[in-house]
């Protein structure tokens, strides 16, 4: 398997759960690693045959800008999505960081790890869970 990564994306956004956060964008760091089969990159020379990494980077740019998440853990997974869904990666890690969150912290955040194929039926098996609970009649509560 071969990595792709980008280590270090620093970026601002309006992510958190606390009042505080919910106004002002804060700084995130991001690291991801996207795991392809031997790159036929490795062969050909041309980057349509790997991820491109400055497209990934553009898409962080985007993601920043428009998501509308609360948690760490739910703007990873959002990442691990795009880098699996959006550009074909079988396998990533991904690790979000919120620097200096506290004064006498140098950093919190979450890092998390799918595999494209478990990623996927996972998914699959939410929304069929979810689907079986209507078509019964039965509607999931809000939490």
């Amino acid at each position: 398997m071969d990595l792709i990564f980008i280590e270090g994306f620093s970026g601002q956004t309006v992510i958190g759960i606390h009042d505080s956060e919910l106004h002002h964008p804060q700084p995130l760091l991001i690291d991801v690693h996207a795991g392809v089969p031997r790159a036929r990159a490795c062969d050909t020379d041309r980057i349509g045959d790997t991820i491109d990494y400055g497209v990934v980077r553009e898409r962080l740019v985007r993601l920043m800008a428009e998501h509308r998440l609360q948690l760490l853990e739910a703007f990873a997974e959002a990442i691990a999505d795009i880098l699996i869904d959006e550009f074909g990666a079988s396998w990533v890690r991904v690790k979000v960081v919120k620097p200096r969150k506290f004064d006498d912290v140098q950093a919190v955040g979450v890092q998390i790890e799918r595999h494209a194929p478990t990623h996927r039926a996972s998914k699959l098996v939410h929304g069929a869970t979810v689907l079986n609970f209507l078509a019964s009649g039965m509607v999931p509560a809000k939490h």
